[in-house]
């Protein structure tokens, strides 16, 4: 960016597991980020942090002013009732929204999820669809991507199926048959990176992204190629959706708002098709996943390991 002005990129969700890797990567690449955080960050270089959260309409002020763009990473993937889904991505989003077109940010990327395509499933795809449709009526220069599941070093919501790989067993949905699509942190944040200029093709668009693999991965599979990133044989266990509702009501028993199987999950967990629709790929000259899935999976058991966590 040398010999031009260095954009301000305004991020919410920079503590995240995506949002942390795209804060480095828009740092990286020149832009000057200002990054929302509840606490108090460590100071690095091109990194302004603002104090706030997302019901703090002063910490959003200062988040969007000046700021050429905007990018909406926060959210709410798992919360004990409606309440908790409801402020994290319907609210949330409305707040941004609104800080961003006071400020006079034209650019606004809002991250989404492939949840939203299938809204009566769960609580969760039902908010971050509304949130769709706030950020869609906004006014703002605005591009959705939905990404399907994430995956990465760093990432815990893959981590108990690598941790059940090893003990020769990976549960999946009832049908082994369903299909989903995954795509590496890295890739997504790369198409995050396509998307932050402003350009006539990409206003007003909703985009998904994936590893590429084409009709994406049976659920069968992709337990297989767990199995493999870590070097070990492995059947894929359908669990019946009728078990995954008792599970869910003994993990809200045992860890209470922490629970990771909840009901609201159970719901689109079960779902046989969580693959993106390929005429919503982004342009090919634009941006094109790098990570091969099973190689990236490896990398990712790796740095389990690495890190004490498998």
């Amino acid at each position: 960016m040398a010999g031009v002005a260095r954009k301000t990129v305004a991020i919410t969700g920079a503590t995240g597991f995506v949002g942390s890797r795209m804060l480095d990567l828009i740092v990286r690449e020149g832009y000057d980020a200002r990054a929302l955080t509840r606490r108090k960050q460590d100071d690095r270089p091109g990194v302004e942090w603002v104090r706030g959260a997302m019901d703090n309409p002063d910490s959003l002020a200062r988040l969007c002013a000046g700021a050429d763009m905007v990018l909406h990473i926060a959210g709410v993937v798992n919360a004990p009732d409606r309440a908790g889904f409801e402020s994290g991505n319907v609210t949330g989003t409305l707040a941004v929204v609104e800080a961003a077109k006071q400020a006079g940010t034209g650019r606004f990327i809002h991250v989404s999820s492939l949840a939203a395509t299938q809204p009566q499933l769960s609580i969760y795809g039902e908010t971050k669809a509304k949130a769709e449709k706030i950020v869609a009526i906004s006014g703002l220069d605005w591009t959705i991507i939905r990404p399907p599941a994430v995956y990465g070093p760093g990432d815990g919501e893959f981590l108990h199926l690598f941790k059940m790989a090893r003990l020769g067993f990976v549960t999946m949905p009832p049908d082994a048959d369903g299909r989903l699509s995954v795509i590496h942190v890295e890739d997504l944040c790369h198409a995050l990176l396509a998307l932050l200029p402003e350009q006539e093709e990409l206003t007003a668009r909703i985009f998904e992204v994936d590893d590429g693999k084409p009709g994406g991965w049976s659920h069968a599979s992709f337990a297989r190629a767990i199995g493999w990133a870590i070097g070990k044989r492995i059947s894929a266990v359908g669990i019946p959706k009728s078990l995954l509702r008792l599970g869910a009501g003994a993990d809200r028993l045992l860890r209470r708002e922490k629970a990771k199987l909840t009901a609201d999950r159970v719901s689109y967990f079960c779902h046989d098709d969580w693959t993106i629709d390929p005429d919503k790929r982004l342009p090919v000259q634009l941006w094109q996943p790098r990570i091969e899935t099973r190689q990236g999976l490896k990398d990712t058991a790796s740095w389990y390991r690495q890190n004490d966590w498998l």
